[in-house]
């Protein structure tokens, strides 16, 4: 297994300013702690939820639950064909606008506008207030004064984002200099898609601790080669290529396992038919690129398989080297529950072996999720017991630090901006 040197300076950890103590992680247990990272951050950052292949055609539209943030939105295509965004509530009497059978669930399609369900109040796909209801019943009622709750909504390489604060900086700017060397990646072709939603019993942050290192790899997913593959998987470990930081972002690089395997027989037999497995279809589909985009495979490793990328807070997008993504969002409900979704993108499959060798790798991530989720439930109950407050972290775990400090400092600098007399912060106390 190739491996690649660390900073000159020694660590990862030390290369980006990081401490090296063991960690607290109160921050994942603290109910009041999580209340205030509700308004620091999920009410301050920008949130991707979906991408424009959402919104095909004038008038299409999705809505999206933000219970961490206490709103729903709904994202429409405008008559001029721009992306918006609106709090999903009427002027009216408060009733939510957009929903189909169950107000929780969300919902998507096509419309000319929006009117709704309990008084019929009308309004445009660019939020206007177009009709109401025996208008003259009302006193004095300014229809220009009583338009949908605009939401900004800007997008990123084809991904919408919405921010719930109107001070906040473009969106552009916001995904750094991290953004820009992965935007110009042919996202838009990767129009098959698979998605996967959980309800996990962990803090948010936890799952993305999760994704964000390899060095569990070889003993959790034990069972992802052959009996013999795996134990020697144990015995070497595993070592990340690279990492990086980038404001609040982060990423990590990681040599590519199997896709192919260099032997055949590493993998199980299902896997060697249908040339597929977790690390997706071993015959890369052609995507019209000559080179990656500079912020791929930064190490320049031939053994390169996957990049895996946070954008702070919650949204992950891992590029394949056989031409297919995945994305992760983790929405806390709570400070130990939170929903995850793992969305699998490929680009459309022309015959049906290509559409089963998709499947297999869609069924194949399922299983290894699962495994994570699972372990990550058992984490956070013993967490909670306060039995033991301090855990070390290693190198390979360099991200899971920086995930933390990040939101730790939202955190800090929101109770120091609405408390500035208070002498001691949510984490500190935590």
């Amino acid at each position: 297994m190739a491996k690649f040197a660390k900073p000159a300076d020694g660590s990862w950890t030390e290369h980006f300013g990081l401490d090296t103590a063991p960690v607290s992680y109160a921050d994942s247990i603290d109910p009041a702690h999580y209340e205030v990272e509700r308004e620091a951050i999920f009410k301050k950052t920008w949130l991707n939820v979906g991408r424009m292949e959402q919104l095909p055609r004038t008038g299409a539209y999705f809505t999206r639950e933000l219970d961490v943030a206490g709103t729903s939105v709904v994202v429409v295509r405008d008559s001029a064909g721009t992306p918006r965004a609106f709090h999903n509530v009427c002027r009216h009497r408060g009733n939510k606008l957009v929903w189909q059978d169950y107000p929780r669930e969300e919902t998507s399609g096509v419309c000319r506008q929006f009117t709704c369900k309990y008084h019929g109040w009308r309004y445009d796909l660019e939020g206007a207030l177009t009709f109401v209801q025996q208008q003259k019943e009302f006193f004095d009622l300014d229809m220009s004064e009583f338009g949908l709750v605009p939401v900004r909504c800007e997008v990123w390489a084809g991904f919408v984002f919405v921010n719930l604060d109107d001070d906040a900086q473009p969106l552009v700017d916001y995904m750094g200099q991290m953004g820009a060397d992965i935007a110009d990646y042919p996202f838009e072709k990767f129009t098959q898609v698979h998605k996967y939603r959980a309800e996990v019993g962990s803090n948010w942050k936890l799952f993305i601790d999760a994704f964000m290192e390899f060095y569990h790899a070889p003993v959790l997913h034990a069972k992802q080669a052959v009996d013999e593959e795996s134990r020697k998987l144990q015995e070497v470990g595993f070592e990340a290529l690279w990492y990086d930081v980038d404001g609040d972002h982060g990423m990590v690089s990681s040599w590519g396992g199997m896709a192919p395997p260099k032997d055949e027989n590493m993998v199980k037999p299902i896997e060697r038919v249908l040339r597929s497995g977790l690390f997706g279809v071993w015959d890369a589909p052609d995507i019209g690129i000559e080179e990656l985009p500079p912020g791929l495979n930064p190490a320049g490793h031939k053994a390169w398989g996957i990049d895996s990328f946070l954008f702070f807070p919650n949204f992950m997008i891992l590029v394949w080297k056989p031409n297919w993504y995945l994305t992760y969002h983790y929405w806390p409900t709570g400070e130990g529950s939170h929903i995850f979704e793992g969305t699998l993108y490929f680009v459309p499959p022309t015959n049906a072996y290509e559409r089963l060798q998709q499947e297999l790798a869609v069924v194949t991530f399922k299983e290894y999720a699962l495994q994570d989720g699972n372990t990550l439930e058992a984490t956070q109950s013993m967490i909670t017991s306060g039995a033991v407050d301090t855990f070390p972290l290693c190198d390979q775990e360099v991200m899971l630090r920086h995930l933390h400090t990040v939101a730790r400092r939202y955190v800090d600098d929101h109770v120091k901006a609405t408390a500035p007399e208070s002498p001691v912060s949510i984490s500190a106390a935590s």
